[in-house]
């Protein structure tokens, strides 16, 4: 008699069980566990860099794959029109220009965000989630005055970050080497690393004076020390074991990010992949030299757009993709030749990586600002394209939302529904930044306020938006910024200034001539 009503009691446990399980699986929008969270971040990827935008002749099929499944931005914005700015409001959910030490920094500058600020991943780790870096830093490290043979600290391990690999600027810039959990990694101790950005040290080869050591030739602002023949911005000393292969980085940061996701599958993690392709110099792989006839420029973007596909392959392969979600987009907007003759002009075609915008990386047209920017996942995003305007700051703030938390920044607006693909409510407006100059965005109009300086940055090519007048456009008729309407429309000029002003406050100054470093 105990023997039967035992089972019975199994089998109505097991009824019970098997219905709970059916209950939540009824509902597809709830969100069983927190999301794996990945951002892919590109480096001076133009809106016109990817084919999903229907713009330029450059195929990035992996890179479309993602987007046609996810919810693509038309009106997605980097914070700044350079690296370093951008990386810093996307990090902390501020907006650069509130920070003035956030401009382009040296490779020897002391960490930028400050160890006791908010950042995302430490907003992350309050609801449980392992942190991770992969690729370009560019935020400084130490206090600014780096031994690069002992432990550095502080740096991302210190703002939020469980684990890092990272270079610790750009490619272009010394040290040449990877840094793993403040480490530089390879390193022998019996030949030391030195680094100086104001002076060469004895002995040793540069790119002004020894050109015949070169293999890629330097343009300018790229004459100091050579490391595997390329000339670098800075010069270094020692460290001959650290030294990175070039052509080996894009492999060597994607086995990295495999081996993150692998490694912490089964808790929930974040994982910033902060990919250094197209920045200067370019030097994709062998495997990739030639694919797309444009030059090292392209080539580089179609080996990202394989490292895309391959990261994504290993998220199926251990069966997260279905719980990722996946930001992608870029730092700033494109620039051909920046510093190198790699050929990025004379080859460039037909192809147009500013898309239908105007200017590029360094300046205050929408292709300075207006970036690639998708996000995905999997059975939870349904494919669309919205014009909702949205900025990289939001993301804090967004994702907080998304996990539970309640943290948010001044800057970083709440728009988790419309990162999601089920609203179109985006921002009203927007504050554009480019080499300490501001802009302000305000539904479809545009306001750059006067600026002294050169219009075109020569070295580069590029239309920086300076002007003696106020300018103001209307993106909906004119995209491409060609009709200044600030003398047609002054009540909207007035409207914009006052509005731009009171969010600039003080720190405004429209006198500031621009100095492109």
């Amino acid at each position: 008699m105990n023997k039967i009503k035992y089972t019975f009691l199994i089998l109505i446990l097991l009824i019970i069980t098997v219905s709970c399980k059916k209950a939540q699986n009824s509902n597809p929008d709830k969100i069983e566990q927190p999301p794996n969270i990945v951002i892919i971040y590109m480096d001076d990827l133009g809106y016109g860099d990817v084919s999903y935008n229907n713009s330029g002749t450059l195929k990035t099929p992996n890179i479309d794959k993602l987007a046609l499944a996810g919810v693509r931005f038309s009106n997605g914005y980097a914070a700044s029109s350079t690296c370093t700015p951008s990386r810093y409001a996307l990090l902390t959910g501020t907006y650069p220009w509130r920070e003035k030490n956030a401009k382009i920094l040296p490779g020897t500058a002391p960490l930028l965000i400050d160890t006791a600020q908010m950042t995302l991943p430490k907003m992350l780790k309050t609801k449980g989630y392992h942190t991770g870096i992969v690729g370009k830093w560019h935020l400084g490290l130490g206090e600014g005055n780096v031994n690069w043979n002992m432990p550095i600290d502080p740096g991302p391990n210190q703002v939020g970050f469980d684990y890092s690999y990272i270079m610790a600027a750009t490619q272009d810039r010394v040290p040449t080497v990877y840094i793993e959990d403040g480490e530089v990694v390879g390193l022998d101790k019996d030949d030391p690393i030195e680094i100086s950005y104001e002076k060469n040290f004895p002995g040793e080869p540069t790119g002004l004076d020894n050109p015949e050591l070169l293999s890629l030739k330097w343009h300018h602002g790229h004459n100091n020390s050579i490391v595997n023949g390329i000339p670098r911005i800075g010069f270094m000393k020692g460290g001959k074991s650290a030294l990175w292969k070039d052509e080996n980085m894009a492999d060597v940061f994607l086995e990295k990010a495999q081996k993150y996701v692998i490694k912490h599958k089964k808790e929930p993690f974040f994982l910033y992949y902060a990919m250094q392709q197209p920045h200067v110099p370019r030097t994709p792989n062998q495997r990739f030299k030639g694919v797309t006839g444009l030059g090292p420029r392209g080539d580089a973007i179609a080996e990202a757009d394989w490292s895309v596909g391959e990261f994504i392959k290993t998220l199926e392969n251990e069966g997260l993709l279905d719980n990722t979600l996946i930001i992608f987009t870029s730092d700033n907007g494109p620039v051909l030749n920046d510093g190198y003759y790699d050929e990025a002009v004379e080859k460039n075609g037909e192809h147009t990586p500013w898309g239908p915008l105007r200017g590029g990386k360094y300046s205050l047209f929408e292709a300075g600002t207006r970036v690639p920017f998708f996000a995905y996942w999997k059975g939870k995003i349904v494919p669309s394209q919205t014009d909702a305007l949205v900025s990289q700051i939001d993301l804090l703030s967004s994702l907080g939302q998304l996990i539970g938390s309640d943290l948010r920044t001044e800057d970083s607006q709440e728009l988790t529904e419309v990162f999601l693909g089920k609203s179109q409510d985006g921002r009203t407006n927007l504050i554009l930044e480019a080499t300490s100059r501001t802009a302000f965005r305000k539904g479809n109009w545009v306001l750059i306020p006067p600026y002294k300086g050169p219009a075109v940055a020569e070295k580069v090519n590029i239309e920086l938006g300076n002007n003696p007048t106020n300018q103001l456009y209307n993106l909906e008729d004119d995209l491409g910024q060609l009709n200044n309407l600030s003398d047609q429309y002054p009540e909207k000029l007035t409207e914009l200034l006052a509005e731009f002003k009171a969010i600039r406050g003080s720190e405004y100054d429209q006198t500031k001539a621009l100095e492109l470093k």
